[in-house]
């Protein structure tokens, strides 16, 4: 197996992004649609964050209730994407070899690294992405 091998290879191409305007609604709508953990937050394309499905577990005070959805919404029409995303975020390139991928999730707290050329979105890689590359090599 040829560690040397581009993200572009892997990467999820046709990736579901949240605008900075869009509501924390939303957000949890792709995340259910698409069954994703992780969404970046876009500008005309440019990266200036991520959300993750944690980042709404944690805000969320619905439980143990019998209506969660009303409390969700309480709750989520109370911050911002702005509010909740990650703004510091390590991107890649798409020519970043996978083992390097593979490295800074391994060393990180964080489970996705958006990939841009000349500074706009084109793709992500998630552990997942790096578990079934593995996988389908060994």
């Amino acid at each position: 197996m040829n560690a040397l091998i581009p993200v572009s290879d892997i990467m999820t191409q046709n990736v579901v992004a949240l605008n900075r305007t869009d509501d924390l609604e939303r957000a949890e709508a792709l995340f259910n649609q698409y069954r994703i953990k992780h969404i970046p937050v876009v500008c005309k394309d440019v990266v200036i964050g991520m959300l993750s499905f944690t980042d709404l577990q944690k805000i969320s005070l619905a439980e143990a209730t019998n209506d969660e959805h009303d409390i969700n919404t309480v709750v989520y029409n109370s911050y911002t994407i702005e509010q909740v995303m990650t703004k510091r975020v390590v991107t890649i390139t798409p020519d970043t070899s996978i083992k390097e991928a593979a490295t800074i999730l391994s060393t990180s707290s964080f489970h996705a690294l958006p990939v841009v050329e000349e500074g706009m979105l084109i793709g992500i890689v998630t552990t997942r992405d790096l578990l079934r590359f593995y996988v389908k090599n060994f």
